[in-house]
Order: C-alpha cells, then structure tokens, then sequence
C-alpha cells in the first residue's frame, strides 16, 4: 500500500511560500453552533479565502515551485468546481496561460468565474474523457496540475491546519470534507503533526462515498457522484490520499444531502456566512456525532468553499422544501 508523502516540513514551507498571496482567513468561536452542538465549537471561515475556496492555497504553491521554463509550458486542468477557479485564477495572477478541462454538466457559475479569471475552457462528456485529454496535453507539453493528487497541492492545503491550531490552540476534533482526498489529506496531516492527540474525521455525502469506498475496497474506487454537493464529487480517490485516510482519520461520516442544505441555510441566517455545501456539511456531521464526545471537547469546523450562486440556493430550498 502506497505511503503518505507529505511531511510538517512540506507544509510549513508551503505556508512560508504562499504568504501574501493568499488571505489568512478568520477562526474564532461560534456561540450559536456551540449551543446546537452542546460543545464548545470554532470555525475556520475558508468560505471567505480568495476565488471562493481553500483551493488557491495548493494552487499557488505548486505553480510557485515551478521554474521559468515550466510555467511557459502553460498549465492544463481537470475541474468543474473550485480547482478550475482558483488554477483560473492562480495563472491569471502569475501571467500564466491556462486551459481548464471541464463536464458539460458544469453549473454556469463555476464556468463563468473561471473564463473571468482569464483560463481558457474545454468541455468535456464527463469526468473520465477530461482526464484523458489532460494527459493528452501533457503529452504535448503542457504541466497537468493534478486537482488533488500532487504533493505541493496537498502541502499548500495543509496551511489552512496551521492556521487553526494557531488561531484555536485547544481544538481536540476537527471537520474535514472530502472530495478527491486532497484537502483533508493536506489539512489532518498538518492537524495530527501539530497535535497527534486531536482528532480528526472526514466527512462525505451519502451521493459522493468516494473515499468511504476505497475504504471499503482498500483501494481507489470510481464513483458516479449523485449528491447536489457537487465539489465533493470527485470520480475517485488515489492511493495517496486513501493513505492519508487511513493514517489521519478516525472515521468518515456520510450525511444526506437535505439536512446538509438545511445547515447551509441555517449557517447563512445565524453566521451570516455563504457557504457550499461541501462545507456545511461539516456542520451535519458534527451534529452527529458531537453527543458522543467528552463535554470538554472543543470542536473545529472547517467551512471550506462558498463558490454557490443564489439561483443554487433557490432550487435547493424549493427542492427540500425547505422555509
């Protein structure tokens, strides 16, 4: 079985790399989520981080370690979510030409802010020919930026951990989503350094099971994703970030798509704070399982992403019935 291979010392000169580039976005306690959860309880606002999502922290780092001569090759990608944004604007930032390879069923949005931030756009079937094609590219020399599978990616998501534990040094359980693996891989790997004693869970949508799966199989799965969370919909998992899994996570907890919906509407009206529900559903899963922990506890939820646009959140309410 493949090895995790991102250190502490990855991750702290990712932090040293990125710095002033991208925001350091707030932690601080939430009375509100405190009181629903009965614990005492700390969010990390990475829905207000640049281009709407953590991922210009893996972005930024790995296009900051590439040499003259690689970034001219340009840069080719696959996403319909918040890594084609942020690679979007990553590249328009540096002056670096861009191609963005992305399913036809993309929301508008997430098309719109990427063209916005100067990427080129090529839509694909599905996720399995984009991939495809990004290697294709790669093979006439352009750099394929992995979404999740790369280690500079993952070492520059795992800044967001130090940032927590600095900004709320008594976390003792932390919530992760996970997509690809990537974020979570990154982020609990800085977590568990810092603090082996915390501890950590991933959290998934019963429609996107990708690293629940693997889990199950021990190996990398292909989904087909169903859940309205669509950056969680990752086709699959690598063995890198199964191995982070397995080292860093104490368990992964699957949540429904309605109450995820229901907690992004609820963290809106109480937090004031857009959020994905790839995000809130971090909350969902901290409902859960909250009660079973020591009434010491102090728990820490990652809000990762906000790239939704209010016509999203229409349908869902209408879809859910919900008030």
């Amino acid at each position: 079985m493949t090895s995790f291979d991102v250190t502490l010392a990855d991750i702290e000169a990712a932090q040293r790399r990125i710095a002033g580039r991208i925001r350091r976005t707030p932690a601080f306690g939430s009375p509100d989520i405190s009181a629903r959860l009965g614990r005492r309880t700390a969010i990390k606002l990475e829905a207000l981080q640049i281009a709407g999502s953590f991922k210009v922290r893996g972005v930024f780092n790995k296009v900051m370690t590439l040499n003259d001569a690689e970034r001219r090759r340009g840069l080719v990608t696959v996403s319909g979510g918040n890594h084609a944004i942020a690679v979007a604007k990553v590249a328009g930032t540096l002056g670096i030409d861009a191609l963005v390879l992305m399913p036809k069923v993309t929301p508008r949005f997430n098309v719109d802010l990427t063209t916005k931030f100067g990427a080129r756009i090529e839509l694909c079937d599905d996720a399995a020919e984009a991939f495809a094609k990004a290697e294709a590219y790669a093979g006439k020399g352009m750099l394929f930026v992995h979404p999740y599978d790369d280690p500079a990616i993952i070492a520059g998501h795992g800044t967001l951990g130090l940032e927590f534990l600095e900004d709320v040094p008594d976390l003792t359980h932390v919530f992760v989503s996970i997509g690809g693996g990537g974020f979570m891989a990154g982020a609990a790997a800085a977590l568990k350094a810092k603090r082996p004693d915390l501890t950590v869970y991933g959290v998934e949508t019963v429609g996107a099971p990708t690293m629940t799966e693997a889990l199950k199989a021990n190996e990398p799965v292909t989904i087909r994703a169903t859940s309205i969370a669509r950056t969680l919909g990752a086709p699959f998992v690598t063995k890198r970030t199964l191995a982070a899994a397995k080292q860093f996570l104490k368990q992964v907890v699957l949540v429904e798509d309605k109450p995820a919906i229901a907690d992004l509407n609820w963290l809106l009206q109480t937090e004031k704070l857009l959020c994905e529900p790839a995000a809130a559903c971090v909350l969902t899963a901290a409902v859960q399982i909250a009660p079973s922990l020591p009434e010491d506890a102090v728990i820490g939820l990652v809000l990762c992403g906000s790239n939704v646009s209010l016509d999203d959140l229409d349908a869902w309410r209408r879809e859910f019935a919900l008030s």
